[in-house]
């Protein structure tokens, strides 16, 4: 993709989808944010009716993917470039039932709403989670995007996975650092083998904790994920990197910067 610019539209949580639906007044948001050659990132897209917020949108259903068309061909008529981030929240996520992730250990936050204990998904479980992200990132394709973005970062599902403050797997799933970030490069390969490489993008931030969520050795995380992205040649990675005040060494603040790679 040919970018005239670089000022890119971060994805940006709304939560409302009513119903986990996309509704036509995001026809007008994310139009009036197109430019021509300009990059947008949908807000956080759930893969699968096991996890989401409270009225995010979901790209799981028929019905979901005819909801998403008009707001893509909004993009596509001002010139813009349009990537939807596929989502799952794992033990963040809110639906009533018990969230899963690649742990029980549960989030001890005050936050919105409390967060229900979350289940352990078994070693068999995994690839049908892999599973849901390909067929999501089928039916994004499907909708008109011209290409999605993995979410693995800010404490969701994925992260949880690669992170090993709350990774306590003793499976093919945990323990070193290749265990853990196996899921993410799962269902990496998974999608260029769907969609084609040029077409994924991911976000990742090994230096941030949010929800709970932090590694004991953030630097070499990030440049292992790095690295065997290479094998993929992905159309971009977007890495949060949250930095100390003061100091040039990256660690978990509240805030950060954002750094996109294309």
């Amino acid at each position: 993709y040919l970018l005239f610019h670089r000022i890119v539209l971060s994805p940006l949580t709304r939560q409302r989808s009513y119903g986990n639906v996309p509704q036509p007044h995001a026809i007008l948001y994310y139009s009036q944010r197109a430019t021509n050659g300009g990059l947008l990132i949908a807000e956080a897209t759930a893969v699968s009716p096991t996890e989401s917020y409270t009225d995010s949108p979901g790209i799981w259903t028929e019905e979901q993917v005819e909801a998403w068309k008009p707001i893509v061909d909004g993009v596509h008529a001002k010139g813009g470039i349009f990537f939807c981030q596929l989502w799952h929240a794992g033990r963040a996520s809110n639906t009533g039932q018990a969230p899963i992730s690649c742990t029980d250990k549960g989030l001890d936050l005050d936050y919105r709403l409390p967060y229900s204990p979350p289940r352990k998904l078994a070693t068999d479980e995994i690839p049908a989670i892999v599973e849901d992200f390909r067929i999501a990132a089928k039916a994004a394709v499907k909708a008109g995007f011209d290409g999605i973005e993995i979410h693995a970062a800010h404490g969701y599902l994925i992260d949880q996975f690669m992170k090993d403050e709350v990774n306590d797997r003793t499976d093919e799933y945990g323990g070193s650092l290749e265990n853990r970030c196996r899921f993410a490069l799962e269902i990496v390969q998974a999608l260029t083998k769907e969609i084609s490489s040029g077409r994924v993008g991911i976000r990742i931030s090994p230096f941030a904790d949010y929800l709970e969520c932090g590694d004991s050795n953030p630097e070499e995380l990030g440049m292992y994920m790095a690295q065997a992205l290479n094998e993929y040649g992905i159309a971009y990675r977007d890495r949060a990197q949250n930095e100390v005040r003061g100091s040039t060494v990256p660690g978990p603040t509240k805030f950060g910067s954002y750094e996109k790679g294309f």
